[in-house]
């Protein structure tokens, strides 16, 4: 009964009401930053090459790897396989389109939160996210609170169950698997590894993750590549079944829920979070001279994730040969794809990838939280007896995931990042005029051959009201 009323509010938000919000936003986005993901691709690349712009502080690199490490996970491979599966092969060109409009909207939620961002005057660090800057900007802190709510739900509940659930997922193929206590066993040693980093604090997640992931990236793109190389004269038809699955719409029309438009749609957003408002809480973190720089750098992650990781998947399955079926929707589709190549080495080495992406996405996800629960205590972290108990719920939420059901967990992390992009989207549109200015700021000073430097009253914004950049000014004066 919950999981049929968990799936019922789950088709209901995503249409009609988030494909039209996601849709008008990115398009609205797009036209007014003249199509900024296209223009600036290659100015975003070099900003990643920046130092910090202040001695210690955090990398514009090293911000995008903390949002990566939540973006690029389990839903690469998990999230990719169920959308074919379910919603057939079209799904994947549904994917692209929402990465190249949800680009746009991740940049200007990212420029946002550098500009509304706040300085730590006890570490020299800043933080951030949509949570300040809907405070800060629409004065308005319930709203901030409630944005704050669902994302600990989502990263703390809905997405680490998920998360959880699919790992143990990739297992179900061996033979020594039980489904009564394989999944406890998983949970458990999972639950452990996780609260070990926790209790380590931020620093330990920013390390292990930028560690991991780029390490998790090599490995899985390598894999695509030998798989892709092999079945080389089976793209073109691929691609060709993509492009006509996706503009099916008769099809589309017929069931909608379940179509390749929607699963692509969700698992998109869910692969990529662009707009969802998490990855602002990364690039919040992130020390430039200049709010455009991280905007730039996180709409890279969008394609890092979505066209490179996410694609793919999704040819490796198809190329494969091997038919896509509700039966073996998940885990279960990737693994016997890449065993069409790779024989029984392929579920390892799958295995071995989802084990390094659900880390890497729990820890990322965790980060996040962390900073949620400072915005609600007054932007302070809670004592270390409240943060113990908390990381204690959090190692939990990861033993229990492994064993709940798998269309709970989906629609569940559906709603909670449909709850927080209903948010942040609106938020993002009144205020993309700061954002839009900020751009057009960075643009100019570039043409000028200058390394470009934020200045609030250059956009039109007094810099008494923004804590970071106030600051900023403040001490480079002194």
């Amino acid at each position: 009964m919950i999981v049929d009323f968990l799936n019922t509010v789950d088709s209901v938000l995503y249409y009609p009401i988030l494909i039209i919000v996601l849709a008008s936003a990115g398009i609205y986005f797009s036209i007014r930053t003249r199509f900024v993901q296209i223009r600036l691709f290659v100015e975003a690349v070099r900003t990643l090459i920046e130092k910090p712009h202040e001695a210690g502080g955090v990398s514009s690199l090293q911000a995008l790897l903390v949002s990566t490490a939540s973006r690029v996970g389990t839903g690469n491979i998990i999230g990719v396989s169920t959308a074919i599966c379910l919603g057939g092969a079209g799904a994947t060109f549904w994917m692209w389109v929402l990465a190249i409009i949800g680009a746009s909207s991740a940049f200007v939620e990212s420029t946002l939160a550098q500009v509304y961002k706040h300085r730590d005057r006890r570490t020299n660090g800043c933080y951030g996210g949509p949570a300040y800057y809907i405070e800060s900007a629409l004065h308005s802190r319930w709203l901030g609170i409630v944005f704050a709510v669902f994302l600990i739900s989502t990263y703390a509940f809905g997405f680490n169950l998920l998360c959880s659930y699919n790992l143990q997922s990739t297992f179900e193929t061996y033979s020594f698997y039980n489904p009564s206590v394989t999944p406890w066993i998983i949970g458990i040693i999972l639950a452990v590894l996780v609260g070990f980093c926790l209790f380590g604090g931020g620093k330990r997640i920013v390390k292990t993750t930028g560690i991991l992931v780029p390490v998790m990236g090599l490995f899985y793109v390598i894999l695509a590549t030998i798989m892709l190389i092999a079945h080389f004269n089976l793209i073109p038809s691929v691609i060709v079944a993509i492009m006509q699955d996706a503009f099916d719409f008769q099809a589309i029309g017929g069931g909608i829920a379940g179509s390749c438009l929607m699963y692509g749609i969700k698992r998109g957003l869910y692969s990529n979070e662009a707009g969802v408002g998490s990855a602002p809480n990364a690039a919040a973190a992130a020390h430039v001279s200049h709010p455009v720089k991280q905007g730039l750098a996180q709409m890279l992650s969008v394609y890092i994730d979505t066209l490179f990781l996410c694609t793919a998947t999704a040819l490796m399955c198809l190329v494969s040969g091997v038919p896509g079926t509700a039966e073996n929707a998940g885990a279960m589709y990737v693994q016997q794809a890449v065993s069409t190549t790779f024989g029984a080495v392929g579920p390892v080495f799958i295995t071995v990838a989802m084990t390094l992406f659900a880390f890497t996405t729990l820890l990322g996800n965790l980060y996040y939280v962390h900073n949620a629960i400072a915005y609600i205590n007054k932007k302070k972290m809670p004592g270390k007896k409240a943060m113990t108990v908390i990381h204690i719920l959090c190692s939990l939420v990861v033993l229990f995931g492994a064993v709940t059901p798998m269309d709970a967990c989906w629609a569940l992390a559906d709603i909670t990042m449909g709850g927080m992009a209903l948010i942040n989207l609106p938020a993002c549109v009144i205020l993309g005029g700061v954002a839009f200015k900020a751009l057009r700021d960075y643009e100019f000073q570039r043409k000028q051959g200058r390394n470009p430097a934020f200045i609030a009253r250059h956009i039109g914004l007094d810099a008494e009201k923004l804590d970071y950049w106030h600051h900023k000014e403040r001490d480079e004066r002194e």
